[in-house]
């Protein structure tokens, strides 16, 4: 593939909570996503996303910290998020945790998170220490590396890629 358009010139704090799903599912994911390719508005599995979203726990509100959307907080700065799948991905906790480090940079104290999968009455706790805010600087500084590529990640997989919205673009079905 030939090198694409320039991501957008912005510092750290532009990485957001899907910046990070998308480089833990998959890096070119990413990588297309910062350069403004955005498929997702034509799939039938991301309009089912925000209807379950918007269904589910409707007296939460989101809080909006600009480069990143969280579904809610709760008293003592547990962050939760609600996600449409029907299993856990590591992709929902690297999210997370990157909504624990935004938050604490800001100045919250935060105890940790919650993904909540009401499809399948499931939630999974996402724990914050020093471990994990390792980890979510080091994805998060990933994906500044991907971002900042001249040259798109190789694909997966095809695999891998059932279900994805980016899946014509890369395999050109």
């Amino acid at each position: 593939m030939s090198p694409g358009p320039e991501p957008p010139a912005d510092d750290e704090s532009a990485v957001g909570g899907v910046h990070i799903k998308y480089l833990v599912h998959c890096p070119r994911q990413l990588w297309l996503y910062a350069r403004g390719y955005r498929p997702e508005q034509r799939s039938d599995l991301v309009a089912f996303g925000e209807v379950v979203d918007d269904t589910t726990f409707t007296r939460r509100r989101d809080v909006d910290l600009g480069e990143a959307k969280i579904d809610w907080v709760t008293t003592g700065a547990v962050i939760h998020e609600t996600k449409s799948s029907r299993a856990p991905a590591p992709g929902h906790t690297a999210q997370v945790r990157h909504y624990c480090l935004l938050l604490e940079r800001r100045g919250v104290n935060v105890r940790g998170g919650i993904v909540h999968y009401p499809l399948i009455r499931r939630t999974t706790d996402v724990d914050w220490d020093d471990d994990a805010r390792t980890e979510a600087e080091d994805t998060e500084a990933k994906a500044q590396t991907v971002i900042a590529a001249s040259t798109a990640p190789d694909r997966l997989l095809r695999a891998k890629c059932r279900g994805c919205s980016y899946l014509d673009y890369c395999w050109g079905a």
